[in-house]
């Protein structure tokens, strides 16, 4: 849909249709008027001749069935559009609570993925090159997102809670395992399929259920949500590094497990969905909705964040073993995650406020183009600097934040709220390959280059660079090169 100004997410989805142009008369201008808007007929045996083909009844007023709808900006600003989202109150604020705590398990645990890696790498699993350990955490990010395509359409049809329940089941049973393993296998069964598929469980309905409850507010709402990831990447890498050398593995992630364990009770309590169930009426309803790639700027925003997914993983991931590999203490590369984290917490905050108001594509874009110039003019030169590394960290953090919790709101923009579920699930099935690649190419690159860290940095600007292509020609193509349109 094509407007000059502002294009604000699921504008399609809120239509208002001038009487005038419909051939309807006024309900508020003609006291003959009954609800619906179509005059009373005085004698029930003479119908009122009337050129116009037979009105369509709609929740929104009478639709006639060879017009098309038309849209304006009033129609997410509008009082009708405010009672259809409540844009927050105690439900959905609470529904925001609820998916804060269910982020912080999620992405919390994916946000310290590097502190598990490298503390694997020197222990249980040190006999295994970086790309084979790779796959045990891009198996499970690649769960995570690509079991969404089945779990957005049973969303739909059931709501959020048994879906949220026995994703918590999974997630707490893998961090309580996890103490447990010692070899490759059992790390794989354990992190990588439970806590993967726990998280999509967990994941797409916490995000999902946000958009039933937020239109305008959108994308603040959800990087609130999402900020909680960015506070477990900062706690959890601290309280591991206190924890291992003094209670052990084991023990340390026993008592992470009793954290989630607090969180999720408080996901499961409060997350909900508010918008009529639609029902699945058969296992089709189930797959992934390829049909929505015939639109290009869709594909394009697919594309991209499939791109954007290789890039921001690999300095996650690797930021803690590049440290300790340019001789700084494992104290600090420990420290270092954490505090590329507390950048992101502020980076997510303030992305969703500014989201709002200049747009939230807009708002991707700039926050991708920051990446490219971070790894290119701070990490790749950074080599054994302290300040250096610190610098991109904290630079790196807060322009990245965004990056996730701004893609879900990208992809709501393309799709009416009902359909939100699907689209969000098509979308991320197919980024899901790139979280499931993007950490073993790295690992790759690194034992090809010898340990050195130069290659995978410039796999991961690389990555940035062609998701900013596409996300810009998704823009252009739906609202052309005009800087000054929020979209």
């Amino acid at each position: 849909m094509n407007q000059d100004g502002s294009y604000l997410a699921e504008d399609s989805c809120f239509i208002k249709y001038h009487s005038q142009d419909a051939g309807v008369i006024n309900k508020n201008e003609d006291p003959d008027v009954e609800k619906g808007g179509v005059k009373k007929v005085e004698s029930p045996g003479i119908q009122p001749v009337n050129s116009q083909p037979n009105p369509i009844p709609n929740e929104k007023g009478i639709l006639y069935a060879n017009q098309t709808p038309e849209s304006d900006n009033s129609t997410v600003n509008g009082e009708d559009d405010k009672d259809d989202f409540p844009e927050g109150g105690l439900k959905g604020w609470s529904v925001v609570l609820g998916s804060f705590c269910g982020s912080f398990s999620v992405f919390g645990i994916i946000n310290s993925t590097a502190i598990l890696l490298d503390y694997l790498q020197q222990n249980q699993l040190k006999e295994y090159s970086p790309s084979a350990l790779g796959w045990i955490f891009g198996t499970a990010l690649f769960l995570t997102f690509f079991c969404g395509a089945p779990i957005g359409p049973i969303f739909d049809a059931y709501g959020p809670r048994a879906l949220i329940f026995a994703g918590s089941i999974l997630l707490l049973v893998s961090i309580f395992l996890l103490g447990l393993c010692s070899q490759y296998w059992h790390f794989f069964i354990v992190y990588s399929l439970l806590n993967g598929i726990g998280g999509c469980l967990i994941n797409t309905p916490c995000i999902a259920s946000i958009g039933h409850y937020f239109l305008v507010k959108r994308g603040n709402a959800t990087g609130i949500a999402m900020t909680s990831g960015s506070i477990g990447g900062i706690i959890f890498p601290l309280m591991l590094q206190k924890l291992f050398p003094t209670v052990g593995f084991a023990w340390a992630t026993r008592i992470l497990g009793f954290i989630l364990l607090f969180l999720l009770a408080m996901t499961n309590l409060l997350v909900r969905s508010r918008l009529p169930r639609k029902p699945l009426v058969s296992m089709k309803k189930v797959a992934p909705d390829f049909t929505t790639f015939k639109d290009l700027p869709f594909t394009f925003v697919t594309i991209g964040i499939f791109l954007m997914e290789w890039g921001i993983f690999v300095p996650l991931t690797y930021i803690t073993s590049y440290t300790t590999m340019h001789g700084h203490s494992a104290e600090f590369g420990f420290q270092i995650l954490a505090i590329m984290n507390g950048g992101s917490f502020f980076g997510r905050l303030l992305a969703g406020i500014v989201a709002d108001m200049i747009g939230r594509v807009n708002t991707l874009i700039i926050s991708i183009a920051f990446c490219i110039v971070t790894c290119f003019g701070l990490w790749l030169p950074a080599g054994d600097s302290t300040p250096m590394i610190v610098v991109f960290a904290v630079i790196f953090g807060f322009v990245s934040g965004s990056n996730l919790s701004l893609s879900p709101v990208c992809v709501g923009q393309m799709c009416k709220t009902e359909n939100y579920g699907r689209y969000f699930a098509t979308c991320w099935m197919v980024v899901a390959f790139g979280t499931l690649t993007g950490l073993p190419i790295a690992g790759q690159i690194l034992t090809v280059s010898g340990g050195k860290y130069e290659g995978v940095i410039i796999f991961a600007g690389m990555s940035y660079v062609a998701a900013l292509a596409c996300l810009i020609a998704a823009r252009v193509l739906r609202v052309g090169w005009k800087i000054s349109v929020v979209y």
